[in-house]
C-alpha cells in the first residue's frame, strides 16, 4: 500500500511537460523509481518532479541517456557530463570536416591523378585515427629518461594534431604523412635517428632548449631561401649537443656528431617535415629548420 502524497503518472506529466510514454520510457531505464499502488499504478514520490525536469533539460541540451544516469547517480557532475558531450560533439564536428575535405580532395583531382588519390585518402579513416599511427611512429622516441614536458612538445611537433577545419590540400598532406609512417623501411630507418638512444645524455630538456633556440635563429635563413651555411645557428647547435655530452665544439666532435646525425638526413625524413609543414601552416616547421641545421652542419663538416 502506497502511504504518504504522491502523484499518478498524469499528475507527473502534467506538472514537468514530460508526456506520459516517455515518463513509462525512463522509468523502464531506471532514471525514475516509482512505487506501486494498490491497483498496481505508478505512484511518484514529490521529488520526482524535480529530478524529471532535470532529466528533460539535459535531455534538451542533447545529453545521452548514459551520461543523465551518472549525473543522476552522481557519478558525474553536471559540468562534467556537459563537458563530455561537448567533447563527442567536437569529434563529430571534425570527423564529418574531415570526410568533406576528402571528398572535396577527390573531387578536385585531375581525371587521371583521381585514383591515386582516392587509394591514398581512403585508407585514412578520420584525422584522429590518422594521428594515432603517427604518435605510434613516434612514441618509442620519448620513453626512457626524456622529461614529460618534453615528450609532449615533441610528440606535438612531429606528429601535429589535424586541424579542426582541413583543407583538401592539408588531408592529402596528412594522409601523405600517414602513408610514410606505415611504410616499415621509413619506420626501420627511424630506429637509427638521433632522436633515440637518449641514454648518454643527462639533460635532455636542456638539449632540447637549446637546439630549439638554435632552431629558432635559423628560421629567417629558412624562411628566405638561404642555403644552409656554417653561422650562429648552427654554432648554438652544435654547442648544444657537444655541452650534452660533456665536451666541447671542435672539427673533431662535427665530424662525429655529422656522422651520427645523418639518418636525419634521409630523404623520407625531408619529406616528412616537410608534409608535416603543410598541414599546420608553418612557413617552418622546427623539423624543417632542424633540417636545415644537420645541412648547414655537413657544409661545415665536409
Amino acid at each position: 500500500m502506497v502511504t504518504g502524497v504522491t502523484l499518478g503518472i498524469g499528475d507527473l506529466a502534467r506538472r514537468t511537460g514530460v508526456p506520459v510514454r516517455t515518463i513509462r520510457f525512463y522509468c523502464d531505464e531506471g532514471l525514475l523509481e516509482p512505487t506501486r499502488s494498490a491497483g498496481g499504478h505508478r505512484r511518484f514520490a514529490e521529488d520526482a518532479v524535480e529530478r524529471l525536469t532535470l532529466v528533460r533539460r539535459m535531455r534538451g541540451l542533447g545529453l545521452g541517456l548514459p551520461l543523465i544516469t551518472d549525473v543522476l547517480a552522481g557519478r558525474r557532475s553536471l559540468a562534467d557530463a556537459v563537458a563530455a558531450e561537448r567533447a563527442a560533439l567536437d569529434r563529430e564536428v571534425a570527423t564529418l570536416a574531415w570526410r568533406r575535405s576528402v571528398l572535396r580532395a577527390v573531387e578536385d583531382a585531375t581525371p587521371l591523378d583521381r585514383p591515386a588519390r582516392l587509394e591514398l585518402l581512403s585508407a585514412v579513416e578520420d584525422g584522429y585515427a590518422a594521428r594515432d599511427v603517427l604518435v605510434r611512429l613516434w612514441r618509442p622516441m620519448t620513453t626512457g629518461p626524456v622529461p614529460a614536458d618534453s615528450a609532449r612538445m615533441f610528440l606535438d611537433i612531429s606528429a601535429p594534431p589535424p586541424p579542426e577545419l582541413p583543407t583538401p590540400a592539408q588531408v592529402v598532406a596528412y594522409a601523405s604523412l600517414v602513408l610514410l609512417a606505415s611504410d616499415r623501411s621509413f619506420v626501420d630507418a627511424l630506429r637509427t635517428s638521433t632522436l633515440v638512444n637518449h641514454d648518454r645524455i643527462p639533460d635532455l630538456a636542456a638539449l632540447h632548449a637549446e637546439v630549439a633556440q638554435a632552431c629558432e635563429l635559423a628560421f629567417p635563413a629558412v624562411t628566405s631561401g638561404t642555403r644552409p651555411a656554417p653561422g650562429p645557428a648552427l654554432d648554438r647547435f652544435v654547442a648544444a649537443h657537444a655541452a650534452a655530452v660533456g665536451t666541447t665544439d671542435t672539427p673533431a666532435f662535427r665530424r662525429a656528431l655529422n656522422h651520427r646525425t645523418a639518418p636525419d638526413r634521409d630523404p623520407r625524413v625531408r619529406a616528412y617535415w616537410t608534409l608535416a609543414g603543410q598541414v599546420t601552416g608553418e612557413p617552418a616547421p622546427m623539423g624543417v629548420t632542424h633540417t636545415w641545421l644537420l645541412d648547414a652542419l655537413n657544409a661545415s663538416a665536409g
